[in-house]
């Protein structure tokens, strides 16, 4: 039995594997390419040049692959890359690339991406994510694994979201918002570490523990960022200094944190 509905309309260039499921009057345009275990809902867009990984669920009236709405675009042939085992529901609109970027959108793997989401042009999200409904990421946002944007929220271009962070509902992020870190409110405020997200992770008691203390170094003792940043960055030493030292995930997480300072050209938010 066929797995494409016969209302769709899929361009003869378009390359989907033998198992692709495309539901009615969906429409996937030429440069597409979608791998094998991926439902495609009825009334879906795919277009541009997009490239969809395997087991991923785009759900109907999706538009995936359009051109960015960026008035500098001129029709250069930018791209959009998705992964693995991605949900996207209702509504969402995913754009492709711009030429004053690398030319593509990457979207991770296995992230859950709820109804009337926008993603924009040049972001970059990483992996195991959340994004609630009416989420709206600006031009060449970067979101790192494990995040979680609520809903009604939106985020400035070129803002940052560290791995790990949760911003509450209806967020204004104008500013990057360190790993780890709950953001929410009006105006936006890192109010605590994200320990609940971290505990479902596995995070073990000493990882928890330096998170702990990095949001205390940067958030509680009135310091500088740039001496928050050189303190965070001792801790390893620190430990070793101790005659203990910290465990791979841990030491990680410490140059996560130091890495993700460091490039923060907008600021965080503090």
């Amino acid at each position: 039995m066929s797995q494409i509905h016969p209302t769709a309309v899929i361009h003869e260039g378009a390359r989907l594997a033998d198992d692709v499921q495309v539901g009615p009057y969906a429409v996937i345009g030429p440069y597409v390419t979608i791998g094998a275990g991926c439902v495609i809902g009825s009334h879906a867009v795919i277009d541009g040049h997009t490239t969809i990984g395997r087991n991923n669920h785009i759900f109907s009236f999706a538009s995936v692959g359009q051109a960015p709405q960026d008035k500098k675009y001129a029709g250069e042939p930018t791209r959009l890359e998705i992964g693995d085992g991605n949900t996207i529901r209702e509504f969402c609109t995913i754009n492709t690339g711009t030429a004053q970027d690398e030319g593509v959108t990457r979207i991770g793997d296995d992230n859950w991406i709820m109804a009337y989401v926008h993603i924009a042009h040049d972001v970059r999200l990483g992996d195991h994510t959340v994004l609630a409904n009416n989420a709206t990421l600006a031009g060449h946002v970067h979101v790192g694994d494990w995040a979680t944007i609520g809903g009604l929220t939106g985020v400035h271009q070129f803002v940052k979201i560290g791995a790990h962070a949760m911003i509450g509902f209806q967020g204004h992020v104008a500013q990057d918002v360190p790993p780890f870190m709950t953001a929410d409110g009006h105006p936006l405020a890192v109010r605590a570490v994200n320990l609940t997200g971290l505990k479902r992770r596995g995070f073990s008691d000493e990882r928890l523990a330096l998170v702990r203390r990095m949001h205390r170094l940067l958030y509680r003792e009135s310091l500088t960022l740039a001496v928050a940043i050189d303190r965070i960055a001792a801790l390893s030493e620190e430990a070793a200094s101790t005659g203990s030292a910290l465990s791979t995930e841990a030491a990680a997480d410490v140059a996560l944190m130091t890495e993700f300072l460091r490039s923060a050209e907008r600021g965080i938010v503090r």
